[in-house]
């Protein structure tokens, strides 16, 4: 079996606009080959975003949620390509509710590649030290090191967080269909959040 790196995934989703996730599972599925890992992710559909991925998102909503009580309140910037779209009811509600989400769900960052190499270093170490007394080989380690951190994105990290209103939908795929829906690439730019009464980094 060939070691799918990083760097093989990075190329994958520059070439098809997939997201990191299927890209990994299709090098895996072909055995690292580059050209039928495109393929399968085109049976599978997960390529159509490709030309809309690749295309500049220079319009869109700086959106502003206060979560009841008053106590919590989210910026949050998501972009499209259009003024057009920025401006339908669609992409506000959008807007409002990855505010929503924001404040009920405290995410840290909004994608895998943003989260520090220390951090993910240290989260590595945390998951080793708990193994240590097992006694499982280095690869089965390695596993669950890598199943444990993707339990770690999926709380800390916006995108691979399960929707607050639909723990059934990541907020990944909540874009991906607001993406489909206005034919246009939609990406979550940044966001702050921050209790009332303290000061907002």
């Amino acid at each position: 079996m060939a070691e799918i790196t990083a760097a093989m995934v990075k190329q994958l989703r520059d070439k098809t606009g997939a997201g990191m996730m299927e890209c990994k599972a299709a090098l895996t599925e072909a055995n690292g080959n580059l050209e039928e890992a495109i393929t399968l992710l085109r049976k599978r559909g997960l390529a159509q975003a490709a030309k809309r991925a690749g295309r500049t998102t220079a319009q869109g909503v700086i959106g502003s949620y206060i979560h009841m009580g008053g106590k919590i309140g989210v910026l949050v910037e998501v972009n499209c390509e259009s003024d057009f779209v920025a401006r339908t009811d669609d992409f506000n509600n959008l807007v409002k509710e990855l505010g929503m989400h924001i404040a009920a769900a405290n995410p840290r960052w909004v994608r895998r590649e943003d989260v520090p190499p220390e951090e993910i270093e240290k989260e590595k170490a945390i998951y080793r030290g708990q193994m240590e007394k097992e006694n499982k080989p280095a690869h089965v380690i390695d596993k669950i090191v890598e199943g444990k951190l993707g339990s770690f994105y999926s709380q800390f990290v916006l995108i691979d967080q399960p929707f607050v209103r639909d723990d059934k939908m990541t907020v990944s795929q909540l874009v991906a269909q607001a993406s489909a829906k206005t034919g246009e690439n939609v990406q979550i730019s940044r966001f702050v959040r921050f209790r009332v009464g303290e000061h907002a980094e």
